[in-house]
């Protein structure tokens, strides 16, 4: 039986920022503006034919996801900077260097939202996340990828991103 992980999701004030900025806009000028789109829409005649209210509507819908979302993200995330890995334990918001086959790779663990640059991003919950996850600098852990085949992985860094 495994046990589950806790996890904690560190944002910089820097990514706070920009996901507040970006709430802020879907909650007041994104609303309004998706708004006329269906009134426009609706405006137009008969709703059971009319493909623009329907795209309307459905960007209504992911809009109002998307803001739910970022409430929740913000309401429980850490803002600040994490502490240091004194133990070298391999945590949310950290950068992770490993060797997979002998070839290194550099990923963000964690959600596309704190990303910043060019860093692929892996959550805690896909296989190669959830075998580093809690692991150590140092240690290789084995994790089964989507084709069945079992690969092992080497962490050599992990460190949070400044």
């Amino acid at each position: 039986m495994a046990t589950e992980k806790t996890t904690q999701t560190w944002l910089t004030q820097e990514a706070a920022d920009r996901l507040s900025n970006e709430l802020a806009h879907l909650e007041g000028p994104g609303r309004t503006e998706i708004v006329k789109k269906i009134e426009a829409a609706r405006a137009e005649g008969d709703l059971k034919e009319n493909g623009g209210y329907h795209a309307a509507k459905e960007e209504q819908g992911k809009m109002e996801a998307r803001i739910r979302q970022l409430k929740h993200m913000l309401e429980h995330a850490i803002i600040g900077e994490p502490p240091a890995s004194e133990s070298g334990v391999v945590g949310l918001g950290m950068k992770i260097t490993v060797d997979i086959a002998g070839d290194e790779m550099q990923f963000l663990l964690g959600s596309r939202e704190i990303a910043s640059g060019d860093l692929d991003v892996y959550s805690e919950k896909s296989p190669l996340g959830a075998a580093v996850f809690g692991a150590k600098v140092g240690e290789t852990v084995t994790y089964t990828a989507p084709n069945g085949k079992s690969i092992s992985v080497a962490i050599l860094e992990a460190e949070f991103l400044s």
